[in-house]
């Protein structure tokens, strides 16, 4: 919506053609011998040790697999091996030139690169520099296991760290790189710069994007490659990631340092099966994949097929490729031809391909042909050859043979898992440098306003008018434009962010104090807004990102429920995710934009789950996960925006925060206890006046801000004086949050129930038109009408609604 931009019927319609740039296939014609003058003879020889080393890694899991049995070393591996033989020269390649401070992220199929990328650092590191990481890393655990079985210098034992753990790692050691907590599919090592790895298909590229986003915004030195499949051009967040990547607001409405488009490279393994679907002439529409960055861009994204059967096809492709990225004009798309030997696993007979098709890649096999082309150049001896394959094969079996002992190298205590699933810390800032603003936070016109309205929502008895009190919007705005002030890599991106100032005016005012690398909007691509924080988080930034609509969840269901939640435990406590994804809660707008889907991210393990029903609340625990490191789902009620503080004394106009866990008590009472999720709350309290005044019951009543985490013991306290207790919220009643909390207070507080726990909710159906959703959505009245019919019978009580066990039967029975 940037007003620069007039968007001009003249040039819209006007009859044109678009030019599509050429996109070169396999263009890489350089002799060795140039390669050799170019990078030196010990270079060429290290390509050739990397990708014998993957080889033969890849070699022995497979064996490990199959046969259980390695150089003598026995061990059953019941986890997944997805191998990359056959793809060792892409992998090696793309790590030659890359440093330290360039990020790769994977797919299932990484431990080449894992490996390509491990020994690149170790050859450009100095002596000092390994040690130093080897001693500090997860306070050189790793290190001890493998240091006394190691001789040599300080890069042979850097080799052989690398190597036991990875596989330690993959075979669930504690001494592994994640703590066994990741595993084959997503084991990483960021002191190497390598990050995580992913299970899912094109899990990785969004998060990639993410992570080349944190570099731009906050002037880190490198590139970030997003190393994904063939099979991944088929996934929707990967197409959306490399939209983000590009989003013309990069050069045409950032600031002048910031200009131009991410700086990462979609690197496809195109190895030609996704699975066992053949890509190109089955499951996709390409026929050749690089083409598809013609889609992209006016630049085609830079797209090009490379040869990934010739390590230094690669190495030239990176070269050429990180140019155009220095210059500022990324992203690029690559397209590296590669193939595996193996099947999808082990378990894989490759049903789907000819014998002779495989016979054919192995015939022209990246390993043979190169140590070929150095024999030619007396480079290397036949001899040397093979002492080459042996030494490798000792690295590889004293890998296998301490990360297969238990003894040597234990698993972790499965209760371990417990306290690596949430961070829990409180970070004020994610770096220690000045925030960029563009103004004083005194002169920011939306903080001047709110200065003029009251702070509390009741005044001399009475309630102050929406237009006059400080309202939930306005304690959102509050604890945002604080931690701007305070956090120099916190940015918030999403629909409508910048310049409309959120769907919901919450951010009003935020555009005048922010410059645009800090406050964008971002494509309507909810993967991408929630792939991109996840990346932004991993490499060390604090991301603010919304979902205009709860509804819209599950347009981010992978990045939600897989990523954003689980990084953190499978690192084993290594990585941090300070992300805070904010989620309107819709009435009004029918069934796809009125959905509470609190149950759905609260069933997810690793995301913190709250729902503020008040402005001194949503601003205190937007506060606590603003300060936090742990992801945070911060659900808002568009039913709330206008409201001012009812229960506080006022929303204060400093900084505070409100604890999660701690449901808050909004009155006090001797006879029954109701609890609330969101802004039920308000209707509860309307069914508890009523209780009070018609049937002389008085209430305990329980907003649940916090849904996790929960301490139930304030709920059990007050069920123990009261004996009864309804949970209502405005999620459908199925499987809801509501029903969790009424199981876990009917074993919790079974000695001190009079009565089962009564569940409230909306109905199974879609939500209807608004002009019927008090049909759907709890009504005071439901609430009454359930505790008349299943808790105590209420004298003279008429009843507006059926809430009767014979009616939840039948509901159940229905489906309904």
């Amino acid at each position: 919506m940037p007003k620069v931009h007039i968007v001009d019927p003249k040039v819209e319609r006007k009859a044109r053609k678009i030019q599509i740039p050429d996109i070169s296939l396999n263009r890489y014609r350089t002799k060795l011998e140039r390669e050799i003058e170019r990078y030196g003879k010990a270079a060429m020889l290290e390509i050739l040790d990397d990708m014998l080393l993957i080889r033969e890694f890849e070699t022995m899991l497979n064996v490990i697999k199959v046969e259980g049995v390695y150089e003598g070393i026995e061990y059953d591996h019941k986890g997944p091996a997805h191998l990359s033989l056959g793809q060792e020269a892409a992998a090696v390649g793309q790590a030659f030139l890359l440093t330290i401070d360039d990020h790769i992220l994977g797919s299932h199929r990484s431990h080449g690169e894992i490996l390509a990328k491990g020994m690149s650092a170790i050859h450009k590191l100095d002596d000092d520099a390994l040690t130093y990481i080897m001693e500090n890393y997860m306070d050189g655990e790793c290190l001890k296991n493998i240091e006394k079985h190691s001789s040599g210098s300080v890069k042979d034992l850097a080799t052989d760290f690398l190597v036991y753990g990875a596989l330690a790692e993959i075979f669930g050691r504690k001494a592994g790189f994640n703590r066994g907590l990741g595993g084959s599919m997503h084991a990483f090592f960021t002191p190497f710069g390598i990050f995580p790895n992913n299970a899912i298909v094109g899990g990785s590229a969004d998060i990639a994007a993410g992570a080349a986003l944190f570099k731009k915004v906050n002037r880190q030195s490198g590139i970030v490659i997003a190393n994904i499949g063939d099979a991944s051009m088929g996934c929707g967040p990967t197409w959306e990631a490399m939209n983000f990547a590009g989003m013309g607001q990069y050069s045409s409405l950032w600031d002048e340092e910031f200009r131009g488009g991410l700086p990462i490279i979609f690197n496809f393994m195109n190895n030609f099966y996704g699975m066992g679907g053949q890509t190109a002439g089955e499951t996709m529409a390409y026929d050749v994949l690089a083409r598809v960055g013609a889609g992209v861009n006016a630049d085609a994204m830079h797209a090009e097929r490379v040869d990934g059967y010739n390590p230094l096809a690669v190495v030239d492709a990176i070269r050429r490729k990180r140019k155009i990225i220095e210059d500022g004009s990324g992203p690029v798309l690559l397209e590296t031809v590669t193939y595996r030997y193996s099947g999808h696993s082990p378990s894989d007979a490759s049903s789907y391909r000819l014998k002779e098709e495989v016979s054919l890649w192995q015939e022209q096999d990246p390993i043979e042909w190169y140590a070929e082309e150095l024999i030619t150049l007396k480079l290397l001896t036949r001899k040397g050859l093979e002492k080459k394959r042996e030494g490798i094969r000792d690295i590889t079996a004293r890998a296998c043979r301490l990360a297969a002992d238990v003894d040597i190298s234990p698993r972790i205590e499965p209760e371990f898992i417990d306290t690596v699933m949430f961070s829990n810390q409180r970070r004020e800032k994610m770096d220690d440098r000045k925030a960029e603003v563009l103004i004083p936070l005194e002169d920011n016109p939306r903080v001047q306003a709110i200065a003029k309205k009251s702070r509390a929502g009741i005044v001399d008895g009475k309630p102050v008018s929406k237009n006059k009190v400080v309202q939930y919007r306005d304690a959102i705005f509050e604890a945002v434009i604080h931690r701007f002030y305070e956090d120099p890599t916190m940015v918030a991106y999403g629909e409508e962010n910048r310049d409309w100032g959120g769907a919901f005016a919450c951010y009003r005012g935020l555009t005048e104090a922010l410059p645009y690398h800090r406050l964008f909007n971002s494509p309507i691509s909810e993967a991408a807004i929630v792939g991109t924080a996840v990346g932004y988080g991993l490499e060390g930034g604090r991301a603010l990102v919304e979902l205009m609509y709860c509804d819209f969840l599950g347009r981010a269901g992978d990045e939600v429920f897989n990523q954003l939640s689980k990084w953190q435990g499978m690192s084993g406590g290594l990585l941090e995710m300070p992300v805070v994804l904010r989620v309107s809660v819709g009435s009004k707008y029918g069934a796809q934009h009125s959905q509470d889907w609190t149950t759905l991210v609260n069933h997810i393990p690793g995301l913190k789950v709250v729902f503020p029903a008040t402005p001194y609340d949503a601003k205190g625990m937007l506060n606590t996960a603003l300060a936090g490191t742990d992801p945070v789902i911060f659900f808002e009620s568009q039913r709330l925006y206008d409201i001012g503080e009812l229960f506080e004394k006022e929303v204060p106009t400093g900084y505070y925060e409100v604890p999660f866990g701690p449901p808050a008590k909004r009155r006090d009472g001797a006879d029954m206890t109701l609890i609330t999720i969101g802004a039920t709350l308000y209707r509860a309290l309307e069914a508890a006046d009523t209780l009070a005044e018609k049937h002389n019951i008085n209430c305990d009543v329980f907003d649940c801000r916090s849904i996790n985490p929960l301490d139930y013991d304030p709920l059990v306290e007050s069920i123990r004086k009261t004996g009864r207790v309804v949970v209502s919220s405005d999620a459908c009643e199925r499987g809801s949050a509501a029903q969790m909390i009424a199981a876990n207070l009917g074993q919790l507080a079974f000695d001190y129930l009079d009565a089962p726990p009564v569940v409230v909710g909306s109905r199974n159906w879609i939500t209807p038109a608004a002009e019927i959703e008090e049909s759907f959505f709890p009504q005071p009245e439901w609430i009454i009408d359930a505790i008349h019919e299943r808790i105590v019978p209420l004298p003279g009580h008429t009843l507006s609604t059926n809430q009767t066990l014979g009616e939840m039967s039948r509901r159940n029975r229905d489906g309904v």
